[in-house]
Formats: structure tokens, C-alpha cells, sequence
């Protein structure tokens, strides 16, 4: 199991530094943004966690743009996915791609899923823009705060309660994903 776990460690870390490194002219100012503005640009390289308060600080607004944990998580706490996040990628039109990941799983050198792990807590919510859950089980209920927010080959056993009517219109799961409670609009 240690020899995948280094392995998923390995190829995330070479995936996330291809596309992060520094352009010429980019400086950081004293807030460490490079555009001048008051909001923070952060691009992080994947969190792989093994234990709750690992997995605790890494969802939070100081954490990465990647989560993965390595093996089953329960919490008996309401747990928040915040912050934005840069995947050290750049769109068609040169701008940075904001994205938030929780993984569920591991998978080996050629990208094929090894394990599926299930992620439990009473609540998630969900406040990162262009978050996701992939590959694995969140058991708890999920309230979702943000648009474009995707279930990729994942499931919730239990609700999912969208807080505005753009993050239920923006809502995307694969064929392979499924909730098994609700899925309706709720104010938190």
C-alpha cells in the first residue's frame, strides 16, 4: 500500500508542477498576489491525508486545490470546503483555471483507479468555486453554495440541498454518480 501511496504522491506532484511554474515578469506583491488585487491567488500542490484533522485543514480556505484522502474518514463534526483555488493550469484564453477537488480514491502510475475510499461527517458544505467530489462515497448530507459544483463517478448516501437556485441550475454528475436522498433547494 506504501508503494501506492508514494506512487499517487509522485504523478500528482509532477501533473501540478508541469503547469505551475513562475512566467517571467510575475512578481509578489506583500499580500503575495501577483495581480495587484486584494483577493489572494493561490495555486498549492495535493494534500494526500490519512487523518481527520489532516483532512480538516487541508479542505480549509489555507489548504490545496486537491484533497486526497488515503483511506476511509469519519468526523462528528459539520465540515466547510472553502477558499479559491488555481490548479496551476491555464484556460484557451491564457487564464488561470480555478478548481477545487476532493478525492476519494488512489490510482497507480497509469492513472487507473486502485481504491475507493468513503469520506463521512454529518455535513459538508461546499463554498470553493469549481469543486468537485470524484471517485469515492461521501456519507453525510451535502449543502452546496457555489456554481459548477460536479459529482464525478461519486456518491452521496444522503441529501444534497443546493443554497441558491444557481448552484442547483449549475449542478453536474456523471452517469456513474448518484445520490441516494434528495436533491432540492434549502436556505442553510
Amino acid at each position: 500500500m506504501k508503494v501506492k501511496i508514494t506512487i499517487l504522491v509522485c504523478v500528482l506532484m509532477m501533473a501540478l508542477f508541469t503547469g505551475c511554474g513562475q512566467k517571467n515578469g510575475d512578481t509578489n506583491n506583500e499580500s503575495g498576489n501577483t495581480n495587484g488585487n486584494a483577493t489572494p491567488d493561490v495555486v498549492t500542490t495535493a494534500s494526500i491525508v490519512d487523518n481527520e484533522a489532516a483532512f480538516e485543514n487541508a479542505i480549509s480556505a489555507k489548504g490545496t486545490w486537491i484533497i486526497a484522502i488515503t483511506k476511509d474518514l469519519t468526523l462528528d463534526k459539520d465540515l466547510l470546503l472553502e477558499g479559491e483555488f488555481k490548479n496551476g493550469k491555464k484556460d484557451d484564453s491564457g487564464k488561470d483555471i480555478i478548481q477545487r477537488k476532493v478525492a476519494l480514491y488512489a490510482q497507480d502510475e497509469n492513472r487507473t483507479i486502485t481504491a475507493r475510499y468513503t469520506l463521512t461527517a454529518p455535513k459538508l458544505t461546499v463554498t470553493s468555486p469549481e469543486a468537485s467530489i470524484q471517485h469515492g462515497t461521501f456519507k453525510g448530507d451535502l449543502y452546496v453554495s457555489v456554481a459548477n459544483f460536479k459529482l464525478i463517478d461519486a456518491t452521496v448516501d444522503g441529501n444534497v440541498y443546493f443554497t441558491t437556485e444557481e448552484a442547483k441550475s449549475t449542478f453536474n454528475m456523471d452517469e456513474t454518480s448518484k445520490v441516494t436522498g434528495t436533491q432540492e433547494l434549502k436556505a442553510q
